[in-house]
């Protein structure tokens, strides 16, 4: 079972922010991310959380590869 659980560090502990419904005792693997990056960066998961999110095609416009430099290039 995966689930995703928001949890805070307070005391040298992780607590969750809703209940987990697991047996007492129950193994568990963590992998952590976290929400604030230091120095005012964003945090990696943020920003491939938001390439996620992108469509997987953009809009139906005819557009080619031959046409790049026109984009990278544009005419004067």
């Amino acid at each position: 079972m995966t689930k995703q659980v928001e949890a805070v560090y307070e005391q040298g502990r992780l607590r969750p922010l809703e209940p987990l419904e697991l047996p007492e005792g129950a193994r568990l693997r963590v992998v952590l991310i976290t929400e604030e990056a230091p120095g005012g960066r964003r945090a990696p998961a943020e920003v491939m959380s938001e390439i996620a999110a992108l469509p997987l095609e953009g809009p139906a416009e005819p557009f080619s590869g031959r046409e790049h430099d026109s984009v990278i290039y544009p005419q004067k």
